[in-house]
Order: C-alpha cells, then sequence, then structure tokens
C-alpha cells in the first residue's frame, strides 16, 4: 500500500525514510513555514496540526501520518487567500519579531481557537502559561503574543508623509504569519550537497594524523576536508569594519584543537544521514596538551599558552600569557580619592556564559550562479547565502580568506531568525565555501541546537573586581576596576567586548579618580563572541550594585545618590581608557528615566501583593551606551521612484526582528510624504549597494536608517526639480503627495514624472544616494526599576512589577521600539535568574539543549512597563537613538538591588538561582 497524506488539503504520496521526522518531510515538500528550532520538541517552531491536532512535528514520526490531513501554517489561510483570523490578530498586534517561532504560536492558538466550545476546551486560552507551555519565544518577551492571542490591535495606517512617530506594521508581517518569509533555508536549491562536522573530543590537542579512508568509502560522500585541504591563512571570526579590531588566530580547519566541540573536519554528501556516517567514520589521532580553563589561571606563570606559536602579526597583546588583550588607564589618582572618601566599598562580581539561543541556528548555503544574472560578466561566481548580521563584512572576509574578487562572491541574507550578536561571525560560511571552491556543487550546513551551544559562541563571563569611594555627602570620589572577561578558545570579539565594557559604564559618573585595568584571557573553553550590551551589561551589574550598597552604607535614597553623581546634559565623558572625541551627549533623557522610577515607586502598591511571610523589596539601575561603535560603522543606501510611481529602496542592512526594515520604510514615506505601501525595500544583498558594515552596535536605525533618510531627501529635492522643468512651474509651488506632485494646482502623477524624467534625458534624477559614516555619535539612557517577593522558606522570587524607562530619542515606532524593550528585559531577566551554559572541568558543555538550558517561557516573564522619555536627538536621523541593545544592561542590576532590599544580602553573581538565594538566606539567618 502506498505512503499517502493530505498536506494543507493537497494530496501527497512518497514513503519517509527509514525514522525521518514529520518536519523534514514537509520541508523537502517544500513547506518552509514548518521551522527547526531544537529537534527535540522544546520551542515549539515546528507546530503543525495532524487532523486538527497540534503536534510538534519534530517529535513526530512521519510513518505517523499515513492517510492523516497535515495543516501547516501556509494551510490556515482560505483557498482564495483571506486570512485566518488567528493570523490577523498576530498582524494587527504584530505578535513577533524575528517570526522564526510565529508559526509554531499561530498553529498553537489555532488549535485552541478551535476547541473552544468543545467537549475537548479545557481552559488553556485562558492561561496563557499553560497553553504556550511549549512554545518559546527570545525575542518579544510574549506580551506582544498575548495581545495577538487576545485580539488587541496595535498597528496603524497614518496618513501621507505622517509615518514617523506611528505603530506602522512591518512590511513582512503577511508573509511572517502565512509562513511565506523565507529564512536561509527556505529556498530549493538543485543538486544540493550536505556538510556535517566532526569536532574535538578534546579541551587542547595536536593532530597528528587524520585517515579519511572509510568515510570516503561510505556511499553517498564526496569530500572529507581536514587542515591539509584548508588555507594557511589566520583570521578572525569576529566581523567588524576594520579586521584590525580582532586578533587574527583562526584558521579555517587547524591541526590544533583549543576547546571541546572545535571543528576538525568536514564530511560532504548526499544526504545529511551519509554526512554524518562519513564523520562517524574518520579516524583522527591526538597529541593531547595540557589546557587551562580558568582565566585568571591562564594568566600565571606556567599556563599552557594557547596561542602562544603566533607572532605580533596576529595582534594578540600576550600571546605567551594567554592575554588577547588588555587596557590600563587612570584619570586622577585613585589612592587620593580613596584617601579623601568617607566610605569606601569593595566588592568583586562574576557573570556567567549565555547562549543567544536564536530560534534559527547559524548556516549557510553556497551555490554558483551565472555572472550575466547579475551583470557580473560571463563565467560563474559564488552566491552565499547566510544566517549573517553582516553580510557585506563576509563577503570580503571570504574574498580576502580565498583571494577571490568581490565581483565574483555574493552574499545575500534571508530573513534572519534572531541574531543578539552572534551572527555578526562568520562561522559557517568560510567551511562551506571551501567544500563549494573544491567540488563546484551547491553545499548547506546547518548547525544543530547542540552545535550551537558547544560549536557557535557564547556571551563573555566576566569577573569584575571594583572598588568605590564617597563623601558623607554622597559625591563620589574614586571608582577602580579589575576586569578580567574570558574570551575562551579564540580571541573574536575579546578585546573589542572588553575595551566596550569599561567606556560608558565609567563614563556615566562623575567622579575626579578613575583606574581601570581589563584584560581578555584565552580559555580552553567554547568561544566567545558579541552579544546584545557587548561587555557593557556585565560591568554595569559590577557598577549599579556598588553604587546601591554605597547609597545604602551612606544611607542615602540610591536614587538620590545616582541623581547627584550622573552626568548631566552636554557635559563631557571620561573614562580612564581615554574619551572618545565623536561621542557626545547630543540629548539627554537620563533624568526623565529616573523621574519615571521615582513616580513607579511613589504610587506602587504592588507590595499587597505579595503572599503572606514573604520579603518585599524594590531596586533600580540604569544604564548608558553609546548610538552605534567607535571607528566608523558605514552604510550606503539608495531610493529609486519606480515605473509605475511607487519607490524602492535598496539598503545592505538585514533584518532579524529588530525592526530596521520598517524604520527606513516609515523614514521614507516621511521625506517622500508617502505612503508605506507603496515602498517596497530590498536589503541584506551585496548586489544592492555598495557597502553597508552590518546590522550590530545598535545600528540599524541610526547609521542605515541615516543613509536611507539623506538618500531619501535627496530624491525629494530632485523629484521637485523634475517637476518644475516638466511643467515648468517654479520649484517652490511643487509638492510631493503619496500618488502625484501638485505643481500649482496640476497635478502630475509620479508615474507621469518617471515617464517625463525618461523623456528629458534625466532619468538620473529618478534615484539618489545616501552615505553615513556613523560618526559623530550620540548616547541613549536606560532605567529599570523592579518590586519583588522572596519566600525566605524556599528562595522562590515573584517579581511583583517592572518598570522600564527608555530614552530612545525620538521613538520612530513606539510599538516596535517597545517590544525591543520588552525583548531587552526578558533576555536579561533569562540571564539574570537561570541561563547559563555550564562547563565542565575540561571545559565541555554540558547544558547543549534547550531543556538543560533554561530560556524564559511565557509564564517566567513579567509584564514590563515601558515608558519613553521625550527627547530629540541632534544627531540621530530626525532626533531617533538606538533602542537595540541598551535595555538589557540595566536589568540584572536592578533585580540583584531589589532582592537586596528585600533579603539584606548583596548578590554578586550571576544568575541568581532560586537554590543560591535560598542558600544565602540560610547563611545570612545563621
Amino acid at each position: 500500500m502506498s505512503f499517502r497524506l493530505r498536506i494543507n488539503d493537497r494530496l501527497f504520496e512518497g514513503e519517509p525514510r527509514a525514522g525521518q521526522c514529520l518536519r523534514t518531510y514537509l520541508r523537502e515538500r517544500a513547506w518552509f513555514g514548518v521551522k527547526k528550532g531544537c529537534d527535540a520538541g522544546d520551542c515549539g517552531a515546528c507546530t503543525v496540526h495532524v487532523d486538527g491536532e497540534p503536534v510538534h512535528s519534530c517529535l513526530y514520526p512521519a510513518v505517523r501520518a499515513r492517510g492523516r490531513a497535515v495543516t501547516t501554517v501556509e494551510g490556515l489561510a482560505s483557498p482564495e487567500g483571506e486570512l485566518h483570523p488567528v493570523q490577523q490578530k498576530f498582524l494587527d498586534a504584530q505578535g513577533y519579531q524575528c517570526g522564526f517561532c510565529t508559526a509554531g504560536f499561530l498553529m498553537t492558538t489555532a488549535a485552541l481557537e478551535a476547541e473552544r466550545g468543545t467537549a475537548h476546551d479545557d481552559g488553556k486560552l485562558d492561561d496563557l502559561p499553560r497553553a504556550f507551555k511549549g512554545n518559546i519565544c527570545r525575542c518579544t518577551g510574549y506580551r506582544a503574543v498575548e495581545d495577538a492571542v487576545r485580539g488587541v490591535k496595535h498597528t496603524e495606517r497614518p496618513c501621507a508623509g505622517e509615518a514617523v512617530g506611528r505603530s506602522v506594521g512591518a512590511p513582512a508581517g503577511p508573509q511572517v504569519v502565512t509562513g511565506t518569509a523565507r529564512y536561509t533555508f527556505d529556498v530549493e536549491v538543485p543538486g544540493l550537497l550536505h556538510m556535517k562536522l566532526l569536532r574535538s573530543p578534546h579541551p587542547h590537542a595536536r593532530i597528528v594524523a587524520i585517515d579519511t579512508s572509510a568515510a570516503l568509502r561510505v556511499p553517498g560522500v564526496h569530500a572529507v576536508l581536514t587542515h591539509e585541504d584548508a588555507p594557511p591563512t589566520l583570521y578572525s571570526s569576529a566581523r567588524h569594519e576594520h579586521p584590525t579590531e580582532d586578533p587574527d588566530d583562526t584558521r579555517v580547519l587547524d591541526s590544533v584543537v583549543r576547546y571541546v566541540g572545535q571543528r576538525v573536519a568536514a564530511v560532504v554528501a548526499e544526504s545529511e544521514q551519509a554526512a554524518e556516517e562519513g564523520c562517524r567514520r574518520i579516524e583522527v589521532t591526538y597529541e593531547e596538551l595540557p589546557y587551562v580553563t580558568d582565566a585568571e589561571a591562564a594568566m600565571l606563570p606556567g599556563a599552557p599558552a594557547l596561542h602562544g606559536d603566533k607572532g605580533p602579526e596576529c595582534r594578540i597583546a600576550r600571546a605567551a600569557d594567554n592575554v588577547a588583550g588588555e587596557v590600563h588607564g587612570e584619570i586622577g589618582d585613585v589612592e587620593r580619592g580613596f584617601a579623601e572618601a568617607d566610605v569606601v566599598y569593595e566588592e568583586t562580581f562574576r557573570t556567567q556564559r549565555v547562549q543567544h539561543a536564536s530560534l534559527e541556528t547559524h548556516g549557510c548555503v553556497a551555490y554558483f550562479e551565472p555572472k550575466d544574472d547579475s551583470g557580473a560578466g560571463t563565467g560563474e561566481r559564488l552566491t552565499v547565502r547566510s544566517s549573517t548580521q553582516t553580510p557585506f563584512l563576509t563577503r570580503r572576509a571570504l574574498c580576502a580568506l580565498f583571494g577571490l574578487p568581490e565581483d565574483e562572491v555574493r552574499v545575500v541574507a534571508g530573513r534572519v531568525g534572531g541574531g543578539f550578536g552572534g551572527k555578526q561571525e562568520m562561522l559557517t560560511e568560510d567551511i562551506v565555501t571551501l567544500a563549494a571552491l573544491k567540488l563546484r556543487r551547491p553545499v548547506k550546513l546547518e548547525y544543530t541546537r547542540a552545535e550551537q551551544f558547544y560549536g557557535a559562541t557564547t556571551r563573555h563571563p566576566f569577573v569584575i573586581g571594583i572598588k568605590v569611594g564617597a563623601r558623607a555627602d554622597g559625591t563620589l570620589t574614586a571608582v577602580q576596576m579589575r576586569v578580567v572577561s574570558d574570551t575562551g578558545a579564540y580571541g573574536n570579539h575579546g578585546p573589542a567586548v572588553m575595551f566596550h565594557s569599561v567606556g560608558e559604564s565609567f563614563a556615566v559618573y562623575r567622579a575626579p579618580h578613575k583606574k581601570v585595568d581589563a584584560y581578555s584571557v584565552y580559555t580552553n573553553v567554547v568561544p566567545a563572541g558579541a552579544f546584545r550590551g557587548y561587555g557593557l551589561g556585565q560591568v554595569t551589574f559590577a557598577v549599579e550594585s556598588v553604587m546601591d550598597e554605597l547609597a545604602r552604607r551612606l544611607g542615602m535614597d540610591p536614587l538620590a545618590f545616582r541623581e547627584k553623581n550622573i552626568i548631566g546634559p552636554g557635559e563631557a565623558m571620561h573614562s580612564p581608557i581615554g574619551e572618545e572625541e565623536d561621542l557626545h551627549v547630543a540629548s539627554y533623557g537620563l533624568d526623565q528615566c529616573l523621574s519615571v522610577v521615582r513616580r513607579a515607586i511613589a504610587e506602587d502598591r504592588s507590595a499587597e501583593e505579595a503572599p503572606e511571610g514573604w520579603l518585599v523589596g524594590q531596586g533600580t539601575a540604569m544604564a548608558m551606551i553609546a548610538t552605534g561603535p567607535p571607528g566608523g560603522h558605514y552604510a550606503d543606501a539608495r531610493v529609486s521612484l519606480l515605473a509605475d510611481g511607487t519607490y524602492d529602496i535598496a539598503v545592505g542592512t538585514a533584518e532579524f526582528g529588530n525592526g530596521t526594515t520598517t524604520v527606513h520604510q516609515q523614514i521614507t514615506a516621511e521625506a517622500l510624504h508617502t505612503t508605506e505601501d507603496r515602498i517596497a525595500i530590498r536589503q541584506s544583498d551585496t548586489d544592492v549597494v555598495r557597502h553597508d558594515t552590518g546590522a550590530f552596535g545598535s545600528a540599524g536605525t541610526v547609521v542605515a536608517g541615516k543613509a536611507v533618510l539623506l538618500a531619501a531627501e535627496s530624491l525629494a529635492e530632485r523629484l521637485r526639480t523634475l517637476a518644475a522643468r516638466h511643467t515648468g512651474v517654479a520649484r517652490h509651488r511643487c509638492v510631493l503627495g503619496a500618488e502625484a506632485v501638485d505643481c500649482a494646482g496640476r497635478l502630475v502623477t509620479l508615474k507621469e514624472l518617471y515617464e517625463a524624467g525618461h523623456a528629458l534625458g534625466a532619468a538620473e534624477e529618478l534615484a539618489a544616494d545616501g552615505h553615513w559614516g556613523g560618526s559623530p555619535r550620540s548616547v541613549a539612557f536606560n532605567a529599570q526599576w523592579f518590586r519583588v517577593a522572596v519566600d525566605p522558606g524556599t528562595g522562590e522570587m515573584r517579581i511583583l512589577r517592572s518598570v522600564h524607562a527608555a530614552d530612545a530619542g525620538k521613538v520612530m515606532n513606539p510599538m516596535q521600539c517597545r517590544g525591543q524593550v520588552e525583548g531587552g528585559v526578558a533576555q536579561a531577566l533569562g540571564a539574570t535568574l537561570f541561563e547559563t551554559v555550564r562547563v565542565d572541568g575540561r571545559g565541555e558543555v554540558t547544558t547543549a539543549a534547550f531543556r538543560r538550558y533554561r530560556l524564559p517561557q511565557y509564564a517566567d516573564v513579567p509584564r514590563t512597563e515601558v515608558h519613553f522619555t521625550e527627547t530629540s536627538d541632534a544627531i540621530g536621523p530626525l532626533g531617533a537613538k538606538s533602542m537595540s541593545e541598551s535595555p538589557f544592561n540595566p536589568v540584572a542590576p536592578a533585580f540583584a538591588n531589589a532582592l537586596r532590599d528585600a533579603t539584606g544580602i548583596r548578590f554578586t553573581e550571576l544568575p541568581v538561582t532560586r537554590d543560591r538565594v535560598w542558600l544565602a538566606m540560610e547563611r545570612h539567618v545563621r
């Protein structure tokens, strides 16, 4: 009997492979709305309906679907294209950011809605924590999901020229809710080969020999790549505009492995199964070497040097001492400052490794396409489709690594399923390109969820020793820090994160005497990398904790203590690592942020909700961040009038839930006095514009958005000039409208104007370019306040109220900006309360699955009240500032300060898990 099933009301035949799950069966038939997030039933991104019942298709054997009706997110809408009511609700509320998890939430909600009023209705839709216990969202903080389920509408359709400051829906919204948005692997590539990686079982070893003969005999295996096939070039996997910011300490495949999980060999085969079998058949002979997994121990004399063989050309600060980078500086004389203080407080704080946990894992597919399709000449060129935040920098790195001219390589990012800094790396594109160039065949590598934990990067763990002093009146006299950041086995982002961590964290407070000694240190552990906040969150945890403690020891209100010592409008920012001349307080909302907190404290009644006998406390923290990275962050944009009278934006920035696509559309609509539905966007493709540094450093609005604004404003001027020339009406009397130019009462449609431009030989006036170099830069401010309750008998903690104040300058899109804040707070709460990448004594990751690495779920995240200040920045586009990273930074210290208020105990290590809290209270009582 043949295997048959119905998928979205269409009959399909074809026996599944032995052991095949329903998820891969569906995706192989181009139902790409079904996503891979975990392959373990933990995240819910693969949820589909089987005979109306929601199931995790990654766990559901495809063979069980015989004779059944399967519905994916693509099948929810009616055959006529009318959205399912749940899809419409998620679109109206914008109940998503990157959208990778959205199909899972939609399918779960739709199934529960169908049960309403039936015998199967068990009330889950009235208990969303229970309803969504099998669904994870890393981006939103879940409030937007709840609003979608409840039918709350947030999206607006503003009039022409009034888009900025309104909650305009994301352009890709309809595609996200229907499952037709195309992420990295949502494409069909003929002749595709699959890659799997053999990884090191040792923390430090030299490869003596590799026998690949048995692997090559596996049916379907085309190639096995080892260090002997890799270029000898050293590089960094980190992507920055200036590659010299990072040490060159990495090879595509190395003869020395430096952590458990480092790639040793790559097998390329007709199927993933054959590639996996090929990996199992490779025989490697290792010479094990001494290893070190503690950053302080790694700097001691006699410690094994991970990169001791590398010279100064690699830009490692002290390779023999495992110091990838270091910075030392002093303003004034801290010893004198402490001598002048009436109260001195000193403590050591520790933060842990955290995984980005974007639901779309790292991966890419490389294939060849004709050059003439792109106008680049004859022959073939390599196209790499990658889940990356930096397509242009990745192309540059690939060309340098493999000696290719840039016109022979195209890098494109589809919609990216979450980033958080983790995709500011080149982790898969290099090895896949090596294979594609060798075989001249399309090659795909997609990380498993386990590989994300031991083969990608983490947030840097920090140890911060900090000492502060103040006079009796609360005036700070001195601040001193010693910071040790564990960069893991490779220095990608290590020195830069270390340097950034001791910048704004110092500069936001006035003190005449400041000193820092900071180190980025190699250890035989999975490498760390870029992560939301880029080091500021770790050091802010220490700084804001000690400021709170110092205020308490002085008998001062912690808010009043901060207000006395923070920088004010227009003040210079002083850090012992040196002043950044292009960084300015171009708008100031920190006072308003603290006022929001003060009002919340005054009006709060949430303590009344605490269970009887629980301890209750409240705490605040604040943070400052530069609105863009130093040293230049570049963006080119082009805005064009099209033949049909609509507009096109070409910009390089990737979209991964950061919302920049929407903001770019709004900026253009404002400048051209049109509506957002008349603007198309092409993005994140090296064919689209000349250059874009990338979607990191919170640069999507303040850098790429500025380039878009300049291009759109220039085009508006050109179109008015062209309309005047076409009609003979004075230019100042030509007014751009949504679909036409009003030339003193004569309406010239944009389509007519396009035709006139060509007829007049002025086609070049129908487009305009914009460029922004990321300098000068401003600063953004955030403040977080919690009231918490703690059970002294068990250590259980509850957040009674969460308030966040954000100085984002002119808020371009309140709905999206609120979502960024809520998502940042939720992610930071995970890092504060339970998330930790655990490693054993050999540096091996032991939490390589979501069920062992606890992510915040719906039930864990409180609803945060978000307040925006009334400011307008003198530098950012139309007064805007960045707000993607900064909400994360004050969350952990605000929570720790609330715990201190409730329990009398200063918690100095993250995460503050329930067992740690209980043990600390037990010791405190004794």
